[in-house]
C-alpha cells in the first residue's frame, strides 16, 4: 500500500497551488485564498509568510474598505522582482519580451522577419534583445528562465522544431542557437532558472507552438476563462491550433497535436506548404484570401488588413474574398466542433480580422456543418490578450516550474 504524502509534500503542494492562483489572478486578499483554496486562515498566514520571504509574493494592507473590522491582506506577486524571457517568432516578425510573474509584460522588443530568414540570422537580433533589456533589471532581480513560442511543429522531448513551413524551417535547434548565440554569464543566469543540470543541447529555453500557449493564457486569464474545452486558431500564411480538452492541452504523442490547418478539406484544391493538398490553411490562410482578392502579388498582415479594410468599406471583391474564406473557416470550425464539442473558439492572428468582417457568414456555415448538439453552446470570440498571448504564453513554459514547486 502506497504512503501518503509527507507534511512536507503537502505543504510545497500548497505553496504551489497559492503561488499559482496570484499569478493568474493578480493581487487577492487573505480572506479570498483561504476560501478559494479550502484552508484555514493560519494555513493561508503561513504560506504567505515563506512566499515573502522567498522574494515571490508581498503583503499589504488594503487601500480604505469602508468596512468594520481589521482589513485582510492583500497578496501580490513580485512582478518586477521575478520574471522570466519571452521569444516569439512568427512568419513576418520576431519579438523578445522580460515577463513578471503575474503576466505582467515588462519589456518588450520587436522587429521585422523578412520571409526566408534562416535560423541563425533570426537568433542574433534576439539575443541582442535580451541583452538589452536585462541591462535595465535590478541587482534583487530574480530570472526563473526562458520560453519560446514558434508557429511551427515543436517535438516535445528537446524542443526542437521540426517543421514550419511557413517559416522554412525544419529540424531546428532554435533554443539550442539562441543560447549559444547569448553565450557567457547571461546564458548562466537563464540556466540557473532551469534549476540543477546541464541544458545541455537542448538549449536554455522550453519551447512551444504559437498556437498551443496562446490557448493556454486564454484559458487561465484571457478569453476563455471558465471554458474547460476550448479551441484557439492562429492565423498567418498557415493555421494552427490549441486545443484544450476537460482543462488540459491536447498535444498528441509527440506534441504535435493541433495541426488543424493541414486538415485536408478540399482534395481537388491548392497545393499546401507541407507537400499535400487542399489543406484548411490553403482556403483561408494569408495567400488564399490575397488570391481571391486578386493581390497575388502582395504578402504579409499588412496585406490581409487591407483586403479586410476594402471588404467593411464594400469594396465588391475584396467583401466577396473574404465571404469565401469565411465559408471555409465556418467549414473547418464545424467539423472541429463535431469532434471536440469546445464551449468557445477563439480567432487569433489575421484570423481575428477576417472573423469580425465575416462572422455571421462563419457562423452561418458552421451550424450548417456542425451538429446542433455540439454547437449549442458555442461561443465565438476573439484573443483578450490579443498579440501579448503568445509572449504572456512562452514565458509560461518558464514559470511552469517555479510554481510546480515555489522553492527549487
Amino acid at each position: 500500500m502506497r504512503a501518503g504524502p509527507s507534511q512536507e509534500e503537502v505543504r510545497r503542494h500548497n505553496l504551489g497551488t497559492l503561488l499559482r492562483y496570484v499569478h493568474v489572478h493578480g493581487a487577492t486578499s487573505r480572506a479570498e485564498l483561504t476560501s478559494r483554496l479550502g484552508l484555514n486562515r493560519s494555513t493561508i498566514g503561513a504560506l504567505t509568510a515563506e512566499l515573502a520571504t522567498a522574494g515571490l509574493i508581498s503583503e499589504e494592507a488594503p487601500r480604505e474598505t469602508g468596512r468594520a473590522g481589521r482589513p485582510s491582506l492583500v497578496v501580490r506577486p513580485e512582478s518586477a522582482r521575478v520574471y522570466a524571457y519571452a521569444i516569439s517568432i512568427e512568419v513576418d516578425r520576431i519579438r523578445a519580451a522580460r515577463v513578471g510573474l503575474g503576466g505582467h509584460i515588462l519589456a518588450r522588443r520587436e522587429a521585422e522577419r523578412p520571409r526566408g530568414m534562416q535560423v541563425i540570422d533570426a537568433v542574433q537580433p534576439l539575443a541582442g534583445f535580451i541583452r538589452d533589456m536585462h541591462r535595465a533589471v535590478s541587482d534583487d532581480a530574480r530570472c526563473v528562465g526562458g520560453g519560446m513560442a514558434i508557429a511551427g511543429m515543436v517535438r516535445r522531448a528537446d524542443g526542437v522544431v521540426r517543421l514550419a513551413p511557413t517559416i522554412g524551417w525544419v529540424d531546428e535547434n532554435v533554443s539550442g542557437a539562441l543560447s549559444a548565440e547569448l553565450g557567457g554569464e547571461l546564458s548562466s543566469e537563464l540556466g540557473s532558472g532551469l534549476g540543477d543540470g546541464d541544458p545541455g543541447d537542448a538549449g536554455l529555453f522550453l519551447v512551444g507552438n504559437v498556437a498551443d500557449v496562446s490557448a493556454l493564457v486564454e484559458h487561465s486569464r484571457g478569453a476563455a476563462v471558465g471554458c474547460d474545452n476550448v479551441i484557439y486558431l492562429y492565423g498567418d500564411v498557415g493555421v494552427g491550433g490549441g486545443i484544450i480538452a476537460g482543462g488540459r492541452r491536447v498535444s498528441g504523442h509527440g506534441g504535435y497535436g493541433g495541426e488543424v490547418g493541414h486538415m485536408v478539406v478540399n482534395p481537388q484544391g491548392h497545393p499546401c506548404s507541407c507537400g499535400s493538398r487542399g489543406c484548411w490553411e490553403t482556403e483561408i490562410g494569408e495567400y488564399a484570401l490575397l488570391r481571391l482578392a486578386h493581390r497575388e502579388d502582395e504578402s504579409g498582415s499588412e496585406a490581409v488588413l487591407e483586403v479586410v479594410d476594402a471588404a467593411r468599406r464594400g469594396d465588391r471583391i475584396a467583401r466577396q474574398a473574404v465571404r469565401e474564406v469565411g465559408d471555409w473557416i465556418g467549414f473547418g470550425v464545424g467539423n472541429l466542433v463535431n469532434i471536440f464539442n469546445p464551449e468557445a473558439v477563439i480567432f487569433g492572428g489575421t484570423l481575428r480580422d477576417v472573423y469580425l468582417v465575416a462572422a455571421a457568414q462563419i457562423r452561418s456555415r458552421l451550424n450548417a456543418v456542425a451538429l446542433p448538439a455540439c454547437r449549442e453552446h458555442l461561443r465565438l470570440r476573439t484573443p483578450e490578450l490579443g498579440t501579448d498571448a503568445a509572449l504572456i504564453g512562452a514565458a509560461e513554459l518558464a514559470f511552469e516550474r517555479l510554481l510546480e514547486d515555489p522553492l527549487i
